[in-house]
């Protein structure tokens, strides 16, 4: 049986590495004496029972009103988002209301002020063009400026007296136009189908109108000899 390490033939002698052994094994051997020899009171003492563990309690409340707060905020933020389109929306049309009234009293300005230009033309034609020889020459070589239709005041004077003497109401009956039923008729005396041809727009339709008869004749004159200017005869 092999021998106990602390029991030695007391007939070996002790080397360096036994006494080592020995006083290490002494050392541990006090060691567990003083840890199972301290006090309870003030001093740390080991034991071998675990620690219960902690019980853990869950609960679905907290995760609730998180989401019953992002709910709300969500709704805050979309009646937010609501009333600014609503506001944008408002002023928008506002805006277009605003435009439409004033392109409308725009317009309306406009045609008052056209309105009373028309009126200031009218009474400025009753008032410069006097119902007499002159007044006729006088509107009919306006109308004939603005259609372009070349004639002087001289010019249809002239013809005129020769023509008719100055009676819009003159009439031809004797010549070959009226063997043919279509006999000259006023102060420049145009038988009806040339008046009709060389009519101006915006002109009376009766050929015994002096006005425009004057612009009728002098549409044909320009057609036929450049001007009524160059006209010293029948035409």
């Amino acid at each position: 049986m092999p021998k106990n390490i602390f029991t030695r033939d007391r007939s070996l002698p002790l080397n360096r590495k036994h006494k080592i052994a020995i006083a290490g094994v002494g050392a541990l051997g006090a060691a567990a004496v003083a840890l199972t020899a301290v006090p309870a009171s003030g001093q740390t003492t080991t034991t071998s029972e675990a620690a219960p563990t902690a019980k853990v309690a869950y609960s679905t409340q907290q995760i609730q009103d998180v989401q019953a707060g992002v709910t709300g905020q969500l709704a805050s933020a979309s009646q937010k988002v609501a009333a600014i389109e609503a506001k944008q929306e408002a002023a928008a049309k506002k805006e277009t209301a605003a435009k439409k009234a004033a392109a409308k009293k725009a317009a309306a300005k406009r045609e008052a002020k056209q309105s009373t230009s028309r009126s200031a033309a009218r009474t400025e034609v009753k008032k410069s063009y006097p119902n007499n020889l002159d007044g006729w020459i006088r509107e009919a070589r306006a109308i004939m400026k603005k259609h372009g239709i070349p004639g002087s005041y001289e010019g249809i004077h002239r013809n005129i007296m020769r023509e008719s003497s100055g009676n819009p109401m003159a009439i031809n009956d004797w010549d070959i136009n009226a063997i043919n039923g279509i006999p000259s008729k006023g102060l420049l005396q145009v038988i009806p189908p040339t008046f009709e041809a060389y009519h101006v727009a915006g002109t009376s339709k009766n050929i015994y109108d002096p006005v425009a008869n004057i612009v009728a004749a002098c549409n044909y004159a320009a057609d036929k000899y450049g001007t009524m200017d160059n006209v010293d005869s029948a035409y």
